[in-house]
């Protein structure tokens, strides 16, 4: 049984539809639905077991499954980067996080989890996966991701398990996310609603208003890479997962008006002060590792991605993939 935590969030029911399109079902999902209506995201999905996240790491602890699971895919987690509760971040990033590995490698269990660029801080030491000294992320969601990488690399586990450090994903499934959806999702909501897209004014003289750039990757390529990992049982180690190339807010904003047939309108707002000093004015993936360790994939362009989201999702009022 393969254990897929985070189940019903944006990525992992993505990677839930390609477990289940490879013939895969025999799948325990883990997550917090709440009041969310992240819980559509299960539907037309196949998986066998459903258990509320607290409910499992409560079983997990007394051993109930015995040696039923043969995979973690660990995507759980609290992914807002403007939550401010240390404490709640460090015990659902962290302490669950090391319950699961701490599980997996005493059962001799492959392990997947979910790391981020936000490790990154301001970029000012390079988006390099092979560098995990100094680094200084910018929030504490950041940080919570960070000392996980840490506690795997400390323990020796990064030779057995294998950790991905998501860039900027966007794509379907991921509507039920409020203020942290990607700019796609709300750039195609402002144009229906206002016929124009808002962007931040720059803080810094190093980039024009809408300038600063992001590594933006589809979904649908980042569960490719996933499944390939998953399948290679000698893959391990801890990667970088975004396309290697990075675009600004206004190639974001051009490509949803192009994929709409729309005349781009885009207005600049000030950034508020709440991010201010913590905002990433560049990121971009080094993929160099990946690259090195044999799994080749060739990322689809952004202006190819956005328009496969808005034409086939977005427009067609269809959220789930």
């Amino acid at each position: 049984m393969l254990v897929l935590t985070g189940g019903a969030g944006f990525i992992g029911s993505c990677f839930l539809r390609k477990l289940n399109d490879e013939g895969i079902k025999d799948i325990l999902v883990v997550d917090n639905l709440g009041t969310h209506e992240k819980w559509k995201n299960l539907l037309g999905k196949k998986f066998k077991y459903y258990y509320n996240k607290s409910e499992f790491r409560q079983k997990l602890k007394q051993r109930e499954f015995a040696a039923g699971i043969n995979a973690i895919i660990h995507f759980g987690a609290c992914s807002s980067t403007t939550e401010i509760d240390a404490e709640y971040l460090l015990d659902n990033n962290l302490a669950y996080s090391i319950d699961l590995a701490e599980y997996a490698d005493r059962n001799h269990i492959k392990f997947i989890y979910a790391s981020s660029a936000a490790t990154y801080g301001d970029g000012s030491l390079g988006y390099s996966d092979k560098n995990f000294d100094g680094l200084m992320p910018l929030n504490c969601y950041g940080f919570s991701k960070q000392l996980f990488d840490n506690w795997v690399i400390d323990s020796g586990l990064d030779k057995t398990f294998t950790g991905i450090k998501f860039f900027n994903v966007f794509g379907p499934n991921e509507y039920h996310k409020a203020g942290m959806a990607s700019m796609v999702f709300k750039s195609y909501k402002q144009i229906k609603e206002t016929g124009k897209v808002s962007l931040f004014k720059s803080n810094t003289s190093e980039f024009a208003n809408g300038g600063q750039k992001r590594d933006f990757v589809y979904v649908k390529d980042v569960v490719e890479v996933v499944w390939q990992m998953y399948l290679n049982n000698s893959f391990s180690g801890i990667y970088n997962l975004g396309t290697g190339q990075s675009r600004s807010w206004n190639d974001l904003a051009n490509a949803v008006f192009a994929s709409l047939g729309i005349k781009p309108d885009i207005e600049y707002v000030d950034m508020p002060e709440s991010i201010a000093n913590q905002y990433q004015n560049y990121t971009e993936a080094d993929m160099s590792k990946l690259a090195e360790s044999g799994l080749n994939y060739k990322f689809k362009s952004l202006e190819e991605s956005v328009a496969d989201y808005v034409n086939s999702y977005l427009e067609k009022n269809q959220k789930i993939y």
